[in-house]
């Protein structure tokens, strides 16, 4: 026959005395009040680690070696880093998205082919959930992959990339990448290196485009869309025209939930007092800043 074992009925939050507590809870009972223990339930308490490492903030979709163009699987942050901190606030929620690899630097030779100009034709332009300019599928030689799309690029068009500088400035077509040495004075530019070779880290953003002031010494003066003006080596690569998507800043949100759709969380409601941000600046334009390590006078 079964034997059958009894135990004591467990305690509510309000049935929770000091002689039903042994040891250090009893102590920590000590520290409570009444409302925190009837809101609590003692009996289903547990602790927990509010900055406990996040495996689902891990970066590994990030650390890839080989290119690919498929959308690549993204999770979500809320704003978090690894240890589960919010480092950036605002951020939560929103639809799923998948990240295009996009290619900044332009001037990427196939692997075992010689360092001679190259044509690329534009399969297709779309929309990218991960940033505010439109994105071209463009294929050349024996790969594809994505690049930041110009106002007027659509799909069937060749785009031209070469790093070389002649003696004449070449007559460039909107989306083709030149070294900023062989480009006309005056040239509208996006996609700006800033150091040959690290890809384009500047005039990346929807409808934005920068403007080729001189070429002076081996240097080129590139006017941002901020009005800052900066010098850099020309062989840093550039594309010509003006990033895709140029309505972007009209759009109309219309409602707090498509905020919530892209992931934008609303700021809190507290009242904050105006302080010196709030008022109207004039301030003088930055002076240039110069990204060539030119040698200096006194070290000849």
């Amino acid at each position: 026959m079964r034997m059958l074992s009894f135990s004591q009925p467990a305690l509510v939050p309000g049935q929770i005395t000091r002689q039903s507590l042994v040891g250090s809870q009893a102590n920590y009972i000590a520290f409570l009040t009444p409302s925190l223990l009837m809101r609590s339930g003692l009996s289903q308490w547990r602790g927990f680690l509010t900055t406990a490492s996040l495996d689902q903030n891990r970066t590994f979709w990030k650390q890839r070696e080989k290119y690919t163009v498929r959308p690549i699987g993204m999770k979500k942050t809320g704003g978090r880093d690894h240890t589960g901190k919010i480092r950036t606030h605002g951020i939560g929620g929103g639809h799923k998205q998948r990240y295009r690899w996009v290619d900044f630097q332009r001037l990427r030779y196939e692997p075992g082919k010689d360092e001679n100009p190259f044509e690329e034709k534009v399969m297709e332009v779309r929309y990218d959930p991960c940033r505010s300019a439109d994105i071209a599928l463009v294929a050349g030689g024996n790969r594809k992959r994505w690049i930041i799309a110009t106002e007027n690029m659509q799909a069937g068009d060749l785009i031209k990339t070469s790093g070389a500088i002649g003696r004449m400035a070449v007559s460039a077509k909107e989306g083709d990448s030149f070294p900023l040495g062989a480009l006309p004075v005056g040239t509208l530019i996006n996609n700006l290196e800033l150091y040959p070779g690290i890809g384009a880290t500047r005039i990346r953003a929807a409808g934005t485009s920068g403007v080729l002031l001189r070429k002076v010494n081996g240097t080129a003066i590139v006017q941002l869309p901020s009005k800052q003006q900066v010098q850099v080596i020309e062989t840093c690569m550039a594309t010509v025209g003006r990033v895709s998507n140029i309505d972007h800043n009209k759009r109309i949100i219309g409602k707090a939930g498509r905020n919530r759709w892209l992931g934008i969380r609303p700021s809190s409601g507290l009242w904050k007092r105006k302080g010196g941000w709030a008022g109207r600046k004039i301030k003088p334009l930055p002076p240039m800043k110069s990204y060539v390590n030119l040698p200096s006078v006194s070290a000849n």
